[in-house]
C-alpha cells in the first residue's frame, strides 16, 4: 500500500503539473513526472511478498505483575536477495510495539528481543505479528501477518507470609506435621493410586468392592486458612487499590499452600479454590487470581463469611471500611481473624479499629509482609 509520504508525493506531483503545465514550465513537469515515477517504483519494490520464516517465542508464559516478559523474534530470509527495511509490529493488549529487524542476507537469520508490558493482570494476548517491508524512500509499504496470537498470563505479585496460628487441635510443640496423606483422623476412602502407602489400605472396603481402596487421613492440627477477597466494584478507590488487594490475597493463599497447608479462597462471586496444599496448588492459586475482576453484583464479604463455615483462620482483604465492621460479628467462629485493609486512613478517622480482629492497613505489598502476625 502507499504510505502517507507516498500519497503526499503523488498529490504534490499532480498539483505541480496542473499549475506548471499551462504556464509552459518544462522543469516542473519533469519534477512531477519524477515524483509519480518514484511512487510507481516504490510499489514495484514492495509488490513481491518476501520469502521469510518468522517465529516468535514469549518467555515466560506466566509472569508476576510488573516482572519482565520477553518476546524473542527470529526472522530467516529464504529469498534470493538481501532484505532491508523490515519492521516488526506486535501488539500486547492495547500497546503497540514496533521493532526494527536487522538487514538479512540470503539464508541468514536475525534475532530481535523486546519487552512486553506486564503492568495489568490477566490473560494478555500477544499478537498477531506483522512484518512491514518498505522501500528506501518510505513511499510504499507491504504488510504481512505471521502466525497467531500467543497468550501471556500476568499473575498477581506475592510476598512470603507465615501461616496463621490456627487449627481445631494443637500440638504442644506447634503444628509441625505436613504429611500429604494426613495423620490419624479418618476422613474417608478412595481408590488406590500407584505410590500410595500400602499401610493405608482399607481391607474391608477392598474386600467389599474388589478394588484396592486406601484410607484418607486428615491432620486436624494443620493451620486452615479461609481467605476472602472483596470484589465489589465500589469497594476500592481505583484499579491500583484493587490490584494491591489481589496481590495481598494471593500472598496469603499462596504462602499457605506452598507450605502444604489447606486453604479456601472465596470472592464475591463464590468459591474460587479449595486446596489441601502443595506446590502445584500454589501455582493454581496464582492462575485463578490472575483472572479475578471486580463486579457490580458481587456479594458483600459478610455474606461470604457466613458461607465459609467455621474454624481455622479467616483473612479478609478489602478496601471498604464497612466490610471490616461486618466481619466483627462472626469473629468468634474462627481461631484468628485478620483484616487487610487496602487504602489510606483519613486524618480525622484514623486507621479502623475492630475489637477482636487484627487490622492491617497497607499502601503497598511490602507493608503487608512487615505487619503480618508472627
Amino acid at each position: 500500500m502507499i504510505t502517507r509520504a507516498g500519497w503526499g508525493t503523488l498529490a504534490a506531483s499532480v498539483l505541480l503539473y496542473a499549475v506548471a503545465a499551462p504556464l509552459g514550465y518544462q522543469q516542473a513537469g519533469a519534477l512531477s513526472a519524477g515524483g509519480i515515477a518514484a511512487v510507481g517504483a516504490s510499489l514495484l519494490w514492495t509488490l513481491r511478498r518476501p520469502r521469510l520464516e518468522v517465529r516468535r517465542e514469549v518467555t515466560p508464559v506466566k509472569v508476576a505483575r510488573g516482572e519482565a516478559a520477553i518476546a524473542l523474534l527470529r526472522v530467516t530470509n529464504r529469498g534470493r536477495w538481501r532484505r532491508n527495511g523490515l519492521e516488526a509490529h506486535d501488539t500486547c493488549r492495547d500497546t503497540a510495539i514496533v521493532v526494527d529487524v536487522p538487514p538479512l542476507a540470503r539464508n541468514s537469520t536475525g534475532t530481535v528481543s523486546y519487552r512486553l508490558p506486564t503492568r495489568r493482570r490477566g490473560e494478555t494476548p500477544v499478537g498477531p505479528l506483522r512484518l512491514d517491508r518498505a522501500d528506501p524512500f518510505g513511499l510504499a509499504r507491504r504488510t504481512t501477518s505471521y502466525g497467531q496470537a500467543d497468550l501471556l498470563l500476568v499473575r498477581p505479585r506475592t510476598v512470603p507470609l507465615e501461616p496463621l496460628n490456627s487449627g481445631r487441635q494443637r500440638h504442644l510443640d506447634g503444628s509441625a506435621s505436613r504429611s500429604p496423606s494426613g495423620t490419624i483422623t479418618f476422613n474417608g476412602v478412595r481408590d488406590y493410586v500407584i505410590g500410595d502407602d500400602l499401610r493405608h489400605i482399607h481391607w474391608r472396603s477392598t474386600a467389599r468392592t474388589g478394588t484396592l481402596m486406601v484410607k484418607e487421613l486428615e491432620d486436624v492440627s494443620l493451620p486452615y486458612t479461609t481467605t476472602i477477597l472483596d470484589t465489589r466494584a465500589g469497594a476500592y478507590a481505583g484499579d491500583d487499590e484493587f490490584e494491591l488487594a489481589v496481590d495481598a490475597a494471593a500472598s496469603v493463599a499462596w504462602s499457605a499452600t506452598r507450605r502444604r497447608f489447606p486453604v479456601r479462597l472465596l470472592t464475591g462471586a463464590g468459591e474460587l479454590l479449595s486446596a489441601k496444599g502443595g506446590a502445584e496448588e500454589a501455582e493454581t492459586v496464582l492462575d485463578r487470581l490472575a483472572l479475578v475482576e471486580r463486579a457490580a453484583d458481587a456479594e458483600a464479604p459478610v455474606d461470604a463469611v457466613r458461607r465459609a463455615g467455621s474454624g481455622g483462620a479467616l483473612v479478609l482483604v478489602t478496601g471498604a471500611r464497612t466490610a471490616l465492621t461486618g466481619v466483627a460479628s462472626v469473629r468468634r467462629r474462627f481461631d484468628q481473624v485478620v483484616c487487610v485493609w487496602v487504602g489510606a486512613s483519613s486524618p480525622d478517622d484514623g486507621p479502623p479499629v475492630v475489637p477482636g480482629v487484627t487490622v492491617i492497613e497497607i499502601g503497598d505489598l511490602a507493608e503487608l509482609a512487615a505487619a503480618w502476625p508472627r
